[in-house]
């Protein structure tokens, strides 16, 4: 997967479009697929409320809560595994008072 661009490039690459430019000029000129450009122009009008969809934010924040949900079902494989393990997935005897 590519590197991706800094968010200054970005910004400054949308901002030559908005100011007039055509996408396809402005993708040559700095070495950038037109398609890419205009996905980065879409991402800018969603995070300024033009239209609808997830903005930047929001993204960055699912991208961390579904790392987040990652780790801990791992957490819980492993928990799972060593109580297996240990023995301590069978039940207790009917007077057991742990």
């Amino acid at each position: 997967m590519p590197k991706p661009y800094p968010a200054e490039f970005r910004a400054r690459a949308v901002a030559l479009v908005l100011a007039g430019r055509r996408v396809a000029d402005v993708a040559y000129d700095l070495g950038i697929s037109a398609g890419g450009l205009s996905n980065w122009i879409r991402q800018d009008r969603i995070d300024r409320g033009e239209i609808d969809g997830r903005s930047t934010t929001e993204n960055a924040e699912l991208r961390a809560s579904r790392k987040r949900i990652r780790d801990l079902e791992e957490e819980v494989a492993i928990l799972r595994a060593a109580s297996k393990l240990l023995g301590e997935d069978k039940p207790h005897h009917k007077g057991f008072t742990r």
